[in-house]
């Protein structure tokens, strides 16, 4: 099985691994810090050897990129793998920002509500199913959340169960949650967050989650 190496140290943005298995286009790899689309969260883009990633996908435990044809590379060979940092960072900082607004969202219009998620570079949303606008409900989500970016509470990502490769995400007396993204350490890097409402059909709200522009810190390979 990958090692995934980006649940260990998710602010690496490069690592030195070994190619583990080839079909046609297709690869998996000895250890990876390249994040497949999972929960909502898009997929990193980056490079396997100097050929780019056309796709990652998840396969049960295992994760297969995709790379263009002819890239040549064989089991067993030397391979660099390189991410865009800036687009890992701004991925964590709208998914853990999405997080946040969910659990406050939860106690509002109750845990069985949501009905999609999606966290790209640009935004992240969330779906409900709910009768109403929850437009009168932003203000005070908006406010929780960012006493929770303000409070810059450490976050713990670890296993709940380390054979099957289950996750989760706490912040100690606020909320644990299973997940299996790449996360923040602490709550304060989210910066500032803004909420908006769209209508995506009858009784079905969207939440639509913003943050500021910020440059990322070094990763921690720099």
């Amino acid at each position: 099985m990958t090692h995934k190496v980006f649940w260990e140290d998710p602010y690496r943005a490069a690592l030195e691994t070994r190619v583990a298995r080839v079909s046609g286009h297709d690869l998996l790899l000895e250890a990876t810090i390249f994040f497949a689309l999972s929960g909502g969260q898009e997929s990193d883009r980056g490079t396997i050897g100097l050929h780019e990633v056309l796709e990652a996908r998840k396969e049960g435990p295992e994760i297969v990129y995709s790379l263009a044809g002819g890239h040549g590379l064989r089991p067993g060979d030397a391979v660099r793998v390189a991410i865009d940092w800036e687009r890992r960072y701004r991925l964590m900082r709208l998914h853990f920002a999405a997080e946040i607004v969910l659990e406050l969202a939860y106690a509002r219009l109750g845990t069985g509500t949501k009905i999609g998620a999606h966290i790209a570079q640009d935004k992240a949303r969330i779906d409900f199913q709910w009768a109403e606008p929850v437009t009168p409900l932003l203000p005070s989500l908006r406010e929780e959340a960012m006493a929770v970016v303000a409070g810059d509470a450490g976050i713990v990502s670890a296993y709940s169960d380390a054979a099957s490769e289950r996750r989760y995400w706490e912040i100690p007396g606020f909320a644990r949650v299973p997940c299996g993204g790449t996360h923040l350490r602490r709550t304060g890097e989210i910066g500032a967050i803004e909420l908006k409402r769209r209508n995506i059909g009858k009784g079905k709200e969207r939440i639509e989650i913003f943050v500021d522009d910020r440059p990322p810190p070094p990763p921690s390979d720099a």
